[in-house]
């Protein structure tokens, strides 16, 4: 029977772990796979008025269709500024502006390109398999801690890290169908 300290231990590092996967899932989304992802431009900063603002934060960002981005400016004056940090933000975009809207035609992918992107995904799938890992193991030593210097019994501490040992496995599937779904995508042509 599981006390509380020990469902409390073991719902901290599921937390943990489900951060990870979250980051990860987010970390995904601005891969460009050829087709339109608003997304993309998740980690796009301007300089606005003297401070680095997100892009949505001061454009209005959609896609029109399944090989085009459309980015609205709400200040007309910033359409140099965001073409200006879509380029330098090198995400394989040619931003053009008809004075009122910027458009981002998204090139189809080469078979390198998806590789590429193939590798990158397993390697932020690895990075969370170890801040998976790593909760595991922060819950783990807070379990011993527990029975070693709160009185928790040597039972009631393997049972909750047979428990910690289930969510891992668990997560660590999720990591593997999560990076597997995106590398489905990117070869879908």
């Amino acid at each position: 029977m599981l006390t509380d300290r020990a469902k409390e231990i073991i719902n901290q590092t599921d937390g943990k772990m489900q951060e990870a996967l979250a980051f990860l899932e987010e970390d995904l989304k601005t891969y460009r796979v050829g087709k339109a992802n608003p997304a993309i431009f998740n980690g796009v900063t301007i300089d606005y008025y003297g401070t680095p603002t997100p892009l949505h934060q001061v454009a209005s960002i959609s896609a029109p269709d399944v090989k085009t981005l459309a980015l609205q400016p709400w200040e007309k004056n910033l359409i140099n500024k965001i073409e200006k940090a879509i380029m330098d933000a090198n995400l394989g975009l040619t931003p053009q502006n008809n004075g009122e809207i910027i458009r981002c035609t998204v090139p189809a992918l080469t078979e390198e390109r998806r590789k590429d992107l193939i590798k990158k995904a397993k390697g932020a799938g690895e990075n969370a398999k170890v801040v998976v890992r790593n909760a595991r193991r922060d819950g783990i030593e807070l379990l011993k801690k527990a029975q070693k210097n709160e009185g928790m019994s040597e039972d009631t501490e393997k049972e909750a890290e047979t428990e910690v040992q289930k969510i891992t496995d668990r997560n660590v599937k999720k990591v593997d169908d999560i990076v597997a779904a995106k590398e489905k995508e990117i070869m879908t042509v």
